[in-house]
């Protein structure tokens, strides 16, 4: 439209003899009202953000017109009509032909601290209106001066229908009038993720509720006054709901949670539930109705006792339950973990940490009883010990390919007491950290009760020597691809020239970090390793000697090196390092402290395609 204004005329003189200029008009001095109509009749995304680039003002207005108070072009043309013949001759393309009908969200944003402004949000309406909309939106930490408020949220439930991901991190700006704007514009969004907005109630789960009724996937995490009147609303109006993860709300109880999954059960496929006021009853609910879940997580329920579990594990329900977690949960004890084997028939993947009256008893118990169990992790169980790891190995299904042990101090050499073994051929994965009582005997009956291992960690444990380590190297069948031996303080080139000649066919993964060697390893690594592509030696007593022998090995093609900590390495390296380069895709040199920083900027420019 075009927009009149009178010419402006020369100064006056009042009664008084005094001079003044009259102002120039200006379309600043409409008001909004007026501003927002007029940008009501630009149908062009291209002239909408040129207009809201010219101020701050101009972009919060064009930021909150809707797709539908668009004014159309077919208007335009009936009060300034002109031969559509005409308007192409001259150039004049209508760009309501150029507009996107359909939104479908291609565009993701992500702002984080200065960044996350009204202003920023307002920038990313208006930009993605009218370019194929905007589907994915993660707000993190908005800063204390200039915060994301309802104003942002608005322009987004305006200007972006298509909206289908929303995450909200740690804005204690954002309350229910927003999230009601966002339920109100944004009617496709699927997946939302709430997380320290302790302004967010009820209010705005019930608002979420009514306009996003396509809801699959719910985070809420440390809201404080979110409780289960929210929970119920969502039950009511979102059916398919495939995902929920609820953490740390003191307000939510059985009654929210039991909502959600009672609606959901033939959907719901993972839930996680951490930090709660949960009773046993609604563990009755979970085996109830978690008829479809896949994946569950239970973590610090203090209100859960031994019964829960027993309930669960007795209904029968999550017999699709493939991977479950179990963390720091006091209620679990041998009886509640042999239900829980018994019901969960096809559980692959389960994860316990830190459930103190866990023993020997209920891991064996629940070992003979979960036949479909690939993956076993145990950390932080201290009351498990070497007999219950073992005959656990023994009675184990025949599909258990991985078991892992992290920080179980009950595990100590007990080689008594033990039933006649037989070997746990599945097994191809072995992990034992940070367990100060395992050593060279539990290592070498591991050896002997799993002959197919291929993967071996063995993190942080100082009674492990070349003795109990060969023993265990003699008794792998399969040939072993990832080793791992980071912090054995104990292991010398013994034992690791013993694993380049027994394994040299198969290994390709490496980690001698914090070992006791030598050039001596490296010299052997370079001999046999064919196939070897990653190799850590940080930490080692290892010279430019060794990695001189790297270097001119036909034999081994290393794609990732780390040599950090090595004080011994030094600038008669580079040659050495730039040979290795030609196979490098990484390289860590960080505080190697014989090497110069002028080599490592030269090595920079000569190994470009390397990570450095």
């Amino acid at each position: 439209m075009d927009v009149y204004f009178p010419l402006s005329k020369r100064s006056r003189t009042s009664a008084s003899g005094e001079k003044f200029e009259q102002k120039k008009p200006s379309i600043e001095f409409l008001p909004d009202e007026c501003l927002f109509e007029i940008f009501r009749w630009l149908s062009g995304g291209r002239e909408r953000s040129s207009c809201a680039c010219v101020s701050k003002r101009w972009l919060i207005l064009v930021s909150n017109i809707c797709k539908y108070e668009i004014r159309d072009n077919n208007i335009i043309h009936a009060l300034n009509p002109k031969d559509e013949s005409t308007n192409k001759k001259e150039g004049i393309v209508s760009e309501v032909e150029h507009n996107d009908v359909d939104s479908d969200g291609y565009f993701t944003r992500n702002l984080e601290g200065k960044k996350a402004t009204d202003g920023g949000l307002a920038a990313i309406a208006v930009g993605t209106a009218s370019r194929g909309g905007l589907g994915k939106l993660f707000i993190r930490g908005s800063n204390s001066w200039n915060r994301v408020t309802t104003v942002g949220l608005r322009a987004i439930s305006r200007g972006c229908p298509s909206l289908r991901v929303l995450s909200l991190w740690n804005l204690s700006s954002i309350g229910d009038e927003g999230l009601c704007e966002i339920a109100n514009g944004c009617h496709r969004l699927v997946t939302l993720d709430l997380c320290h907005c302790p302004a967010v109630t009820d209010k705005s789960l019930l608002a979420i509720a009514k306009g996003c009724p396509k809801l699959n996937d719910l985070t809420i995490e440390s809201c404080a006054n979110v409780g289960n009147e929210g929970l119920l609303a969502l039950a009511c109006c979102c059916p398919n709901l495939k995902s929920v993860s609820i953490k740390n709300c003191p307000l939510v109880g059985d009654q929210g949670v039991a909502s959600l999954l009672s609606s959901a059960s033939y959907s719901l496929t993972k839930l996680k539930l951490q930090a709660l006021n949960i009773t046993d009853e609604m563990f009755s609910v979970i085996g109830h109705y978690g008829k479809s879940v896949t994946d569950l997580s239970l973590t610090s329920l203090p209100n859960v006792s031994d019964k829960g579990f027993w309930i669960m594990g007795n209904s029968q329900g999550l017999q699709k339950l493939k991977s479950f977690t179990i963390a720091s949960c006091l209620g679990l004890t041998d009886r509640g973990l042999e239900a829980v084997g018994k019901g969960c028939v096809n559980l692959k993947q389960f994860y316990i940490f830190k459930c103190d009256l866990l023993s020997d008893k209920g891991l064996v118990s629940f070992a003979k009883v979960a036949g479909s169990l690939e993956s076993l992790q145990l950390e932080d169980c201290h009351r498990i010990t070497q007999i219950g790891l073992f005959c656990s190995l023994l009675n184990c299904s025949a599909k258990l390919k991985v078991i892992s042990l992290v920080n179980c101090l009950g595990v100590m050499d007990l080689t008594t007491g033990l039933p006649p073994l037989s070997p746990c051929e599945s097994l191809q994965s072995l992990s034992i950290r940070n367990c100060p009582g395992f050593s060279d005997s539990s290592l070498a009956v591991m050896g002997k009760l799993c002959p197919q291992l291929q993967h071996v960690e063995l993190r942080g444990l100082h009674g492990i020597t070349d003795a109990g380590f060969i023993q265990l190297l003699k008794s792998c069948n399969a040939g072993l691809v990832k080793v791992n031996l980071k912090d054995c303080v104990n292991l010398s080139d013994k034992g690791v020239c013993r694993l380049t000649n027994l394994h040299r066919w198969t290994l390709e993964t490496l980690n001698l970090d914090g070992c006791k060697i030598s050039d001596a390893s490296l010299f052997a690594i370079a001999e046999n390793c064919r196939l070897l592509g990653d190799l850590d030696v940080s930490r080692c007593a290892i010279t430019d000697s060794g990695i001189a022998a790297l270097a001119h090995s036909d034999l081994i093609n290393v794609q990732i090196l780390s040599v950090s900590g090595c004080s011994m390495v030094s600038d008669k390296s580079l040659p050495s390092l730039r040979n290795l380069g030609k196979t490098l895709l990484g390289l860590n040199l960080q505080q190697c402290k014989a090497i110069s920083r002028s080599a490592i900027d030269l090595l920079v420019q000569q190994l470009w395609r390397c990570n450095i």
